[in-house]
């Protein structure tokens, strides 16, 4: 039925609204007659059956610039629509039908479902849920009322607190450090006690009845429900002993001491890799080898890649365009009891490679880099330049691979385009959430916490369409 001008609602360019059905009470929303449907900001999205009806579980920070607040929800799915966001980027998103409640009136209306974590506001307010009821008044806004920020966290009250969450350790030494701050950030966010723990101020109990950990003046560490490992490589022995002693006592870690330490031990890794049938650079180890022209050919000759099986982010990489540099390097390597790599040279990588982020087997985000160390511009890894790159279906099915081969939960996998596909270059136990994150512009610390949720099947309360709760 239509309604007189008299009769709709006038409304500015952002109003509160609320979604009674999904226990959202009030959303601010930006209003945009320019977007046809309606968008809510949603993470951890997830589409399911139940009873052979299509369904689709998320969560919501339905309040501005705060992620402490969460609310877990479950609807039916009506669609699954390509949309193009602000920026141009088109994205299959989920379509739910909801109701919406605005100015007093409710009416049902679609929704898509979107991570908006990078966008002001956590509703789009689109024409398609505004036809015959909204009047919009681009030169004004909360015409319909405002509410102020003691009262909107008074109404999420009870989705704020209450909520008991895990115990969580972060295994690291430096919590200044972007990634760690980060993953203590989103277990915050979720409700989860975390702590971060100093692997060098532990020490432990090595008993086959009593076994303990023991942190700073000897306070134990028995008591958590999980841990968090980012060991560096200068303390992986004793950091993979540690995370060993916390696997005995039946805490749950996102990844085991065994894949890291598979990780750290570059040529147990590439083998790992190849036996599980992983494509790389055709690659050849040396110690002091007799013969360099043998040990170049099989790697296809010259130019080809040096580099120090003990070398980390690029250090130890150099590009060998003759048998006689070859020939120097290894007799420099031989005078510091160096152990190398000769790896094939990929020309028509043109200087890229790519890291690709793997959460609970899958591939959800990925880097490129662009390495300007010489005109070669071949698989090195030092000076990068990184950017976001969109990952094809096999680049994601061969870091999903690489991960599941090694046994680990969360891995960097870096890899480069070649004319025969994906090849892996290394796989990582720690990656660095920065530049991947703040280039997808994806919540990958939230999705590291949800990986340990989801291992000790722990669930925030849900709040589904119809209104009814888990709780």
């Amino acid at each position: 039925m239509n309604k007189t001008n008299d009769e709709r609602i006038i409304v500015g360019s952002e109003e509160w609204c609320g979604f009674p059905d999904l226990s959202i009470p009030a959303i601010k929303a930006r209003v945009d007659s320019g977007a046809k449907t309606s968008s809510l900001h949603a993470f951890n999205i997830r589409g399911f059956k139940r009873g052979g009806v299509s369904m689709v579980s998320y969560e919501l920070h339905p309040i501005q610039h705060n992620r402490k607040v969460i609310v877990r929800c479950e609807s039916e799915v009506v669609d699954r629509r390509m949309v193009k966001s602000s920026s141009g980027v088109a994205e299959k998103r989920y379509v739910i039908e909801t109701t919406l409640e605005l100015s007093g009136q409710q009416w049902k209306t679609e929704v898509t479902l979107a991570n908006r974590d990078s966008m002001g506001y956590r509703m789009l307010l689109g024409r398609a849920a505004m036809i015959n009821r909204i009047l919009v008044d681009p030169s004004a806004k909360l015409l319909c009322g405002d509410i102020n920020k003691a009262a909107v966290e008074k109404l999420y009250g009870q989705s704020a607190h209450g909520v008991e969450g895990l115990k969580i350790g972060l295994l690291a030494s430096n919590p200044r450090l972007y990634s760690n701050r980060r993953i203590i950030e989103a277990a915050e966010e979720r409700g989860h006690e975390i702590h971060f723990i100093d692997i060098k101020q532990c020490y432990m109990k090595l008993d086959a009845d009593n076994p303990e950990i023991h942190f700073g003046r000897g306070r134990t560490l028995n008591d958590f429900d999980a841990v968090i490992p980012r060991i560096k490589a200068d303390i992986n022995l004793f950091g993979c002993a540690l995370l060993r002693q916390f696997e005995s006592i039946g805490i749950f870690s996102l990844n085991s001491s065994e894949a890291i330490a598979r990780t750290r031990d570059r040529l147990h890794s590439m083998q790992t890799l190849l036996n599980h049938g992983i494509p790389m650079p055709a690659s050849a180890a040396a110690n002091t080898p007799a013969d360099v022209a043998d040990l170049v050919d099989m790697v296809e000759g010259v130019p080809l890649v040096i580099k120090l099986i003990q070398g980390a982010k690029g250090d130890g990489v150099m590009l060998a365009d003759s048998n006689q540099f070859v020939e120097s390097v290894i007799e420099a390597f031989k005078s510091i009891n160096a152990n190398m790599l000769i790896q094939e040279y990929i020309k028509e990588a043109g200087g890229q490679d790519i890291r690709v982020l793997v959460i609970d087997g899958k591939a959800v985000a990925g880097n490129e880099s662009n390495s300007f160390l010489d005109e070669y511009g071949a698989n090195l890894q030092r000076g990068r330049v990184t950017k976001a790159t969109k990952l094809s279906a096999a680049e994601k099915r061969m870091a999903v691979r690489a991960a599941k081969a090694i046994g680990l939960k969360v891995a960097g996998v870096d890899m480069i385009r070649s004319s025969r596909g994906p090849l892996v270059l290394n796989i990582n136990a720690v990656p660095n959430l920065q530049h991947v994150e703040g280039n997808s512009g994806k919540d990958l610390a939230g999705m590291l916490i949800h990986a340990v949720e989801k291992k000790l099947k722990w669930k925030r309360p849900l709040h589904s369409s119809n209104g009814t709760s888990d709780q």
